[in-house]
Protein backbone atom coordinates (compact mmCIF):
# COMPACT_ATOMS: atom_id res chain seq x y z
CA UNK A 1 0.00 0.00 0.00
CA UNK A 2 2.80 2.40 1.05
CA UNK A 3 4.45 2.03 -2.73
CA UNK A 4 0.81 2.09 -3.99
CA UNK A 5 0.80 5.43 -2.69
CA UNK A 6 4.70 7.05 -3.44
CA UNK A 7 3.48 6.14 -6.88
CA UNK A 8 0.43 7.80 -7.23
CA UNK A 9 1.93 10.77 -5.80
CA UNK A 10 4.76 10.85 -8.13
CA UNK A 11 2.38 10.39 -10.62
CA UNK A 12 0.34 13.38 -10.06
CA UNK A 13 3.66 15.58 -9.56
CA UNK A 14 4.48 14.57 -12.97
CA UNK A 15 0.94 15.18 -14.68
CA UNK A 16 1.31 18.84 -12.99
CA UNK A 17 4.54 19.51 -13.90
CA UNK A 18 3.34 18.60 -17.66
CA UNK A 19 0.36 20.59 -17.14
CA UNK A 20 2.48 24.27 -16.20
CA UNK A 21 3.58 24.60 -19.74
CA UNK A 22 0.52 24.70 -21.26
CA UNK A 23 -1.19 26.70 -18.52
CA UNK A 24 1.74 29.51 -18.54
CA UNK A 25 0.62 30.30 -21.85
CA UNK A 26 -3.10 30.93 -20.94
CA UNK A 27 -4.03 34.77 -21.12
CA UNK A 28 -6.72 37.08 -20.12
CA UNK A 29 -7.97 39.10 -22.88
CA UNK A 30 -9.64 41.99 -21.65
CA UNK A 31 -11.80 44.06 -24.41
CA UNK A 32 -12.67 47.91 -22.80
CA UNK A 33 -16.19 49.19 -22.75
CA UNK A 34 -16.91 52.84 -22.19
CA UNK A 35 -20.94 53.61 -21.25
CA UNK A 36 -22.60 55.26 -19.07
CA UNK A 37 -24.92 52.94 -16.51
CA UNK A 38 -25.28 56.10 -14.43
CA UNK A 39 -26.81 58.29 -16.81
CA UNK A 40 -30.56 58.36 -16.86
CA UNK A 41 -30.44 58.77 -21.11
CA UNK A 42 -27.74 55.90 -21.72
CA UNK A 43 -28.27 53.85 -19.00
CA UNK A 44 -30.71 51.01 -20.17
CA UNK A 45 -28.65 50.84 -23.59
CA UNK A 46 -25.51 50.49 -21.64
CA UNK A 47 -26.42 47.87 -18.79
CA UNK A 48 -28.15 46.08 -22.07
CA UNK A 49 -24.61 46.18 -24.24
CA UNK A 50 -22.61 45.02 -21.60
CA UNK A 51 -25.32 41.97 -19.77
CA UNK A 52 -25.24 41.45 -23.85
CA UNK A 53 -21.52 41.17 -24.31
CA UNK A 54 -20.91 39.49 -20.38
CA UNK A 55 -22.84 36.63 -21.59
CA UNK A 56 -21.41 35.69 -24.77
CA UNK A 57 -17.85 35.90 -23.23
CA UNK A 58 -18.97 33.61 -20.13
CA UNK A 59 -20.56 31.23 -22.54
CA UNK A 60 -17.21 31.06 -24.51
CA UNK A 61 -15.25 31.05 -20.94
CA UNK A 62 -17.13 28.05 -19.85
CA UNK A 63 -15.90 25.76 -23.40
CA UNK A 64 -12.57 25.07 -24.47
CA UNK A 65 -12.12 27.17 -28.29
CA UNK A 66 -9.79 29.53 -27.17
CA UNK A 67 -7.00 27.37 -25.99
CA UNK A 68 -7.16 27.89 -22.73
CA UNK A 69 -7.24 31.80 -22.73
CA UNK A 70 -10.36 33.88 -21.10
CA UNK A 71 -12.01 36.61 -22.30
CA UNK A 72 -12.67 39.52 -19.76
CA UNK A 73 -14.72 42.80 -20.16
CA UNK A 74 -13.82 46.43 -18.42
CA UNK A 75 -16.53 48.24 -18.69
CA UNK A 76 -15.80 52.39 -17.38
CA UNK A 77 -18.66 54.82 -16.87
CA UNK A 78 -17.99 58.46 -19.07
CA UNK A 79 -21.11 59.90 -16.98
CA UNK A 80 -22.50 60.51 -21.26
CA UNK A 81 -19.50 63.48 -21.02
CA UNK A 82 -17.58 63.20 -24.11
CA UNK A 83 -14.21 64.60 -22.74
CA UNK A 84 -14.86 62.26 -19.99
CA UNK A 85 -15.17 59.04 -22.74
CA UNK A 86 -11.95 60.89 -24.59
CA UNK A 87 -10.24 60.25 -21.01
CA UNK A 88 -10.98 56.65 -20.24
CA UNK A 89 -10.61 55.58 -23.82
CA UNK A 90 -6.80 56.94 -23.62
CA UNK A 91 -6.70 55.12 -20.11
CA UNK A 92 -7.76 51.66 -22.16
CA UNK A 93 -5.27 52.16 -24.78
CA UNK A 94 -2.82 52.97 -22.05
CA UNK A 95 -3.41 49.55 -20.54
CA UNK A 96 -1.44 46.77 -22.61
CA UNK A 97 -3.72 43.89 -21.39
CA UNK A 98 -6.63 45.37 -23.31
CA UNK A 99 -6.89 44.03 -26.89
CA UNK A 100 -9.54 46.02 -28.15
CA UNK A 101 -12.57 48.25 -27.48
CA UNK A 102 -15.96 47.04 -27.49
CA UNK A 103 -19.55 48.29 -27.27
CA UNK A 104 -18.65 52.22 -26.58
CA UNK A 105 -22.05 54.07 -26.13
CA UNK A 106 -21.73 58.24 -26.41
CA UNK A 107 -22.60 60.16 -29.55
CA UNK A 108 -20.87 63.22 -28.82
CA UNK A 109 -17.44 61.17 -27.02
CA UNK A 110 -17.46 58.66 -30.44
CA UNK A 111 -17.08 62.03 -32.63
CA UNK A 112 -14.50 62.90 -30.65
CA UNK A 113 -12.82 59.59 -30.64
CA UNK A 114 -13.15 59.70 -34.17
CA UNK A 115 -11.96 62.95 -34.79
CA UNK A 116 -9.10 62.67 -32.76
CA UNK A 117 -8.39 59.13 -34.58
CA UNK A 118 -7.08 57.25 -31.57
CA UNK A 119 -8.56 53.70 -32.32
CA UNK A 120 -6.36 54.83 -35.70
CA UNK A 121 -3.41 56.50 -34.08
CA UNK A 122 -3.39 53.31 -30.87
CA UNK A 123 -3.44 50.34 -33.47
CA UNK A 124 -6.33 49.35 -31.86
CA UNK A 125 -9.73 48.15 -32.86
CA UNK A 126 -13.50 49.62 -31.24
CA UNK A 127 -16.10 47.08 -32.48
CA UNK A 128 -19.78 47.61 -32.72
CA UNK A 129 -20.18 51.31 -31.13
CA UNK A 130 -23.87 51.99 -30.51
CA UNK A 131 -23.61 54.57 -33.05
CA UNK A 132 -25.18 55.34 -36.52
CA UNK A 133 -23.04 58.41 -37.94
CA UNK A 134 -21.13 57.51 -40.86
CA UNK A 135 -18.57 60.10 -39.59
CA UNK A 136 -17.69 57.80 -36.43
CA UNK A 137 -18.19 54.35 -38.22
CA UNK A 138 -16.18 54.97 -41.28
CA UNK A 139 -12.99 56.07 -39.21
CA UNK A 140 -10.04 53.95 -38.79
CA UNK A 141 -10.11 50.88 -37.10
CA UNK A 142 -14.01 51.32 -35.91
CA UNK A 143 -15.64 47.77 -37.29
CA UNK A 144 -19.73 48.75 -37.06
CA UNK A 145 -22.35 45.88 -36.15
CA UNK A 146 -25.74 48.19 -36.89
CA UNK A 147 -27.21 50.31 -39.27
CA UNK A 148 -26.35 53.25 -40.13
CA UNK A 149 -28.93 56.80 -39.35
CA UNK A 150 -29.26 57.27 -42.64
CA UNK A 151 -30.81 54.05 -43.18
CA UNK A 152 -32.76 54.16 -39.86
CA UNK A 153 -33.98 57.92 -40.96
CA UNK A 154 -34.30 56.78 -44.66
CA UNK A 155 -36.83 53.63 -43.23
CA UNK A 156 -39.04 56.15 -41.07
CA UNK A 157 -39.26 58.56 -44.28
CA UNK A 158 -40.31 55.79 -46.45
CA UNK A 159 -43.14 54.39 -43.87
CA UNK A 160 -44.52 57.75 -43.51
CA UNK A 161 -44.86 58.04 -47.20
CA UNK A 162 -46.36 54.77 -47.55
CA UNK A 163 -49.05 55.96 -44.89
CA UNK A 164 -49.84 59.15 -46.75
CA UNK A 165 -47.96 61.20 -43.69
CA UNK A 166 -45.91 63.21 -46.59
CA UNK A 167 -46.03 66.69 -44.02
CA UNK A 168 -43.75 66.18 -40.98
CA UNK A 169 -42.24 67.84 -38.55
CA UNK A 170 -38.59 67.20 -36.83
CA UNK A 171 -38.48 67.41 -33.13
CA UNK A 172 -34.37 67.34 -32.26
CA UNK A 173 -32.75 67.46 -29.08
CA UNK A 174 -29.80 70.51 -29.00
CA UNK A 175 -27.19 67.89 -28.31
CA UNK A 176 -25.23 64.47 -29.08
CA UNK A 177 -26.82 62.86 -32.77
CA UNK A 178 -29.96 65.55 -32.84
CA UNK A 179 -28.74 68.38 -34.87
CA UNK A 180 -26.43 66.24 -37.68
CA UNK A 181 -29.44 63.88 -37.83
CA UNK A 182 -32.21 67.19 -38.41
CA UNK A 183 -29.58 68.17 -40.72
CA UNK A 184 -30.03 64.42 -42.29
CA UNK A 185 -33.78 64.13 -42.26
CA UNK A 186 -34.51 66.93 -44.20
CA UNK A 187 -31.49 66.29 -46.73
CA UNK A 188 -33.42 62.48 -47.24
CA UNK A 189 -37.34 64.02 -47.38
CA UNK A 190 -37.16 65.42 -51.08
CA UNK A 191 -36.01 62.27 -52.43
CA UNK A 192 -38.80 60.01 -50.06
CA UNK A 193 -41.62 62.56 -51.44
CA UNK A 194 -42.18 64.00 -47.83
CA UNK A 195 -42.46 67.98 -46.50
CA UNK A 196 -40.85 69.07 -43.94
CA UNK A 197 -43.25 71.79 -42.15
CA UNK A 198 -41.30 72.56 -39.44
CA UNK A 199 -38.35 71.80 -37.09
CA UNK A 200 -38.86 72.08 -33.51
CA UNK A 201 -35.55 71.86 -31.00
CA UNK A 202 -36.06 70.24 -27.73
CA UNK A 203 -33.24 71.78 -25.30
CA UNK A 204 -31.52 69.94 -22.65
CA UNK A 205 -30.32 71.69 -20.53
CA UNK A 206 -32.19 71.30 -17.31
CA UNK A 207 -32.98 74.69 -17.09
CA UNK A 208 -34.12 75.42 -20.58
CA UNK A 209 -36.10 71.92 -21.26
CA UNK A 210 -39.12 72.71 -19.98
CA UNK A 211 -39.98 75.34 -22.08
CA UNK A 212 -38.43 73.97 -24.96
CA UNK A 213 -40.87 71.20 -24.62
CA UNK A 214 -43.97 73.37 -24.29
CA UNK A 215 -42.71 75.44 -27.62
CA UNK A 216 -42.55 72.31 -29.63
CA UNK A 217 -45.81 70.74 -28.18
CA UNK A 218 -47.72 74.73 -29.28
CA UNK A 219 -46.06 74.44 -32.57
CA UNK A 220 -47.49 71.15 -33.73
CA UNK A 221 -50.99 72.06 -32.41
CA UNK A 222 -50.47 75.26 -34.73
CA UNK A 223 -48.97 73.60 -37.79
CA UNK A 224 -50.87 70.20 -37.63
CA UNK A 225 -48.64 68.43 -39.37
CA UNK A 226 -49.46 64.64 -40.37
CA UNK A 227 -46.37 63.04 -38.58
CA UNK A 228 -43.27 63.66 -36.11
CA UNK A 229 -39.88 62.47 -36.76
CA UNK A 230 -38.48 62.48 -33.28
CA UNK A 231 -34.94 62.41 -33.31
CA UNK A 232 -34.11 62.16 -29.41
CA UNK A 233 -33.36 59.81 -26.53
CA UNK A 234 -33.94 59.77 -22.96
CA UNK A 235 -35.67 62.75 -20.84
CA UNK A 236 -35.99 65.16 -23.80
CA UNK A 237 -38.02 62.84 -25.45
CA UNK A 238 -39.81 61.51 -22.57
CA UNK A 239 -41.01 65.07 -21.71
CA UNK A 240 -42.01 65.86 -25.21
CA UNK A 241 -44.48 62.95 -25.80
CA UNK A 242 -45.84 63.24 -22.83
CA UNK A 243 -46.50 67.01 -23.22
CA UNK A 244 -47.58 66.87 -27.48
CA UNK A 245 -50.00 63.76 -26.32
CA UNK A 246 -51.79 66.74 -24.37
CA UNK A 247 -52.71 69.75 -27.07
CA UNK A 248 -55.07 70.07 -30.16
CA UNK A 249 -53.69 67.65 -32.06
CA UNK A 250 -51.10 65.28 -30.16
CA UNK A 251 -52.60 62.46 -31.72
CA UNK A 252 -50.47 62.57 -34.69
CA UNK A 253 -48.00 59.77 -35.60
CA UNK A 254 -44.81 59.77 -34.30
CA UNK A 255 -41.85 58.31 -35.23
CA UNK A 256 -38.69 57.61 -33.68
CA UNK A 257 -34.96 56.08 -33.90
CA UNK A 258 -33.31 52.83 -32.31
CA UNK A 259 -31.91 55.68 -29.30
CA UNK A 260 -35.60 56.02 -28.31
CA UNK A 261 -35.80 52.55 -25.94
CA UNK A 262 -39.63 51.79 -25.99
CA UNK A 263 -39.24 50.30 -22.17
CA UNK A 264 -37.99 53.15 -20.79
CA UNK A 265 -40.50 55.50 -23.24
CA UNK A 266 -43.38 53.50 -22.01
CA UNK A 267 -42.34 53.63 -18.03
CA UNK A 268 -42.30 57.63 -18.38
CA UNK A 269 -45.34 58.63 -20.31
CA UNK A 270 -47.51 55.40 -20.00
CA UNK A 271 -49.12 53.11 -22.38
CA UNK A 272 -51.46 55.23 -23.60
CA UNK A 273 -49.68 57.56 -24.71
CA UNK A 274 -46.59 55.28 -26.32
CA UNK A 275 -49.45 53.37 -28.19
CA UNK A 276 -48.75 53.65 -31.78
CA UNK A 277 -45.27 55.52 -31.51
CA UNK A 278 -43.41 53.96 -34.47
CA UNK A 279 -39.46 52.68 -33.99
CA UNK A 280 -36.71 52.23 -36.45
CA UNK A 281 -34.24 49.37 -35.43
CA UNK A 282 -30.44 49.07 -36.06
CA UNK A 283 -30.41 45.77 -34.90
CA UNK A 284 -32.87 42.37 -35.87
CA UNK A 285 -36.09 41.90 -33.59
CA UNK A 286 -34.62 39.96 -30.19
CA UNK A 287 -37.94 38.86 -29.22
CA UNK A 288 -38.87 36.60 -31.78
CA UNK A 289 -36.51 33.81 -32.69
CA UNK A 290 -36.46 34.60 -36.64
CA UNK A 291 -32.56 34.31 -37.16
CA UNK A 292 -30.31 31.44 -35.82
CA UNK A 293 -28.40 33.78 -34.21
CA UNK A 294 -31.72 35.67 -31.99
CA UNK A 295 -32.03 31.71 -30.89
CA UNK A 296 -28.72 31.39 -29.81
CA UNK A 297 -28.80 34.61 -28.06
CA UNK A 298 -31.97 33.71 -26.21
CA UNK A 299 -30.86 30.52 -25.27
CA UNK A 300 -27.55 32.16 -23.87
CA UNK A 301 -29.42 34.63 -22.08
CA UNK A 302 -31.50 32.40 -20.41
CA UNK A 303 -28.31 30.49 -19.02
CA UNK A 304 -25.66 33.24 -18.68
CA UNK A 305 -28.31 35.58 -17.70
CA UNK A 306 -31.09 34.74 -16.45
CA UNK A 307 -32.39 37.58 -14.69
CA UNK A 308 -31.80 40.17 -17.59
CA UNK A 309 -34.37 40.69 -20.26
CA UNK A 310 -34.05 40.17 -23.88
CA UNK A 311 -33.50 44.01 -25.20
CA UNK A 312 -32.31 45.39 -28.72
CA UNK A 313 -29.19 46.19 -26.83
CA UNK A 314 -27.91 43.21 -24.88
CA UNK A 315 -28.76 41.94 -28.83
CA UNK A 316 -26.74 44.23 -29.52
CA UNK A 317 -23.95 43.68 -27.48
CA UNK A 318 -24.01 39.60 -27.94
CA UNK A 319 -23.64 40.34 -31.50
CA UNK A 320 -20.67 42.61 -31.28
CA UNK A 321 -18.91 39.91 -28.44
CA UNK A 322 -19.17 37.08 -31.34
CA UNK A 323 -17.43 39.62 -33.67
CA UNK A 324 -14.65 40.10 -30.86
CA UNK A 325 -14.51 36.03 -30.42
CA UNK A 326 -14.20 35.18 -33.83
CA UNK A 327 -11.44 37.89 -34.26
CA UNK A 328 -9.44 36.41 -31.42
CA UNK A 329 -10.05 32.85 -32.36
CA UNK A 330 -8.22 34.05 -35.70
CA UNK A 331 -5.64 36.18 -33.90
CA UNK A 332 -3.54 32.71 -33.06
CA UNK A 333 -2.38 30.72 -29.35
CA UNK A 334 -1.13 34.28 -27.93
CA UNK A 335 -3.83 36.92 -29.42
CA UNK A 336 -2.05 40.56 -28.97
CA UNK A 337 -3.99 44.18 -29.95
CA UNK A 338 -2.36 43.95 -33.48
CA UNK A 339 -3.57 40.45 -34.10
CA UNK A 340 -7.27 41.22 -32.85
CA UNK A 341 -7.32 44.20 -35.48
CA UNK A 342 -5.69 42.57 -38.65
CA UNK A 343 -7.94 39.44 -38.19
CA UNK A 344 -11.01 42.13 -38.10
CA UNK A 345 -9.27 44.11 -40.99
CA UNK A 346 -9.15 40.33 -43.25
CA UNK A 347 -12.61 39.19 -42.17
CA UNK A 348 -14.53 39.29 -45.09
CA UNK A 349 -18.18 38.77 -44.92
CA UNK A 350 -18.66 37.02 -41.43
CA UNK A 351 -22.30 35.22 -40.53
CA UNK A 352 -23.56 35.84 -37.36
CA UNK A 353 -25.95 33.81 -37.55
CA UNK A 354 -28.30 35.20 -40.25
CA UNK A 355 -26.95 38.63 -39.95
CA UNK A 356 -23.79 39.53 -41.75
CA UNK A 357 -20.82 41.74 -41.81
CA UNK A 358 -18.46 42.67 -43.93
CA UNK A 359 -14.36 44.03 -43.05
CA UNK A 360 -12.00 44.31 -45.26
CA UNK A 361 -8.70 46.50 -45.39
CA UNK A 362 -10.91 48.82 -47.80
CA UNK A 363 -14.49 48.71 -46.69
CA UNK A 364 -16.26 48.01 -43.04
CA UNK A 365 -19.64 47.77 -43.04
CA UNK A 366 -21.82 46.47 -40.52
CA UNK A 367 -25.68 44.71 -40.95
CA UNK A 368 -27.44 47.35 -42.83
CA UNK A 369 -30.76 46.11 -42.30
CA UNK A 370 -33.34 48.28 -40.79
CA UNK A 371 -36.65 46.64 -38.56
CA UNK A 372 -39.76 48.64 -37.96
CA UNK A 373 -41.63 48.31 -34.88
CA UNK A 374 -44.65 49.47 -33.01
CA UNK A 375 -45.57 50.19 -29.32
CA UNK A 376 -48.85 48.60 -28.73
CA UNK A 377 -51.75 48.85 -26.24
CA UNK A 378 -49.85 46.79 -23.82
CA UNK A 379 -46.91 48.70 -23.69
CA UNK A 380 -44.77 45.93 -25.81
CA UNK A 381 -42.98 45.78 -29.30
CA UNK A 382 -44.48 44.26 -32.35
CA UNK A 383 -43.09 44.38 -35.73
Amino acid sequence: MALNRTHLKATMAALVILALPMSSHAIELVFGQVASQTNPTSAANAKGMAAGIQAYFDKVNAGSTLQGNKLKLVTLDDGLQAPKMVELTQQLIGDPAVVGLLGFLNSAGLAEIAKQDLPGKSGIALIAPLQGDKNVVSASNVFPLRSGYADEVGSLLKEAKTWGKDSLAIVNMSVAFGPPLAQLTTQLSGPQGVKIVTQQVLDAAPDKLDASVRAAAAAITEIRPKGIILLAAGKPAFEFVKAVRDVPGGAVQIYGLSVLLHDGLVNAVGKDKARGIVLSQAVPFPFVPSKPVITEYQADMKKYAPGEALSFSSLEGYMGAKIAVEAVRRAGKTPTRAGVLQALSNLGEYNLGGVFVNYTANQRTGWGGVDLSIVNSNGNLQK
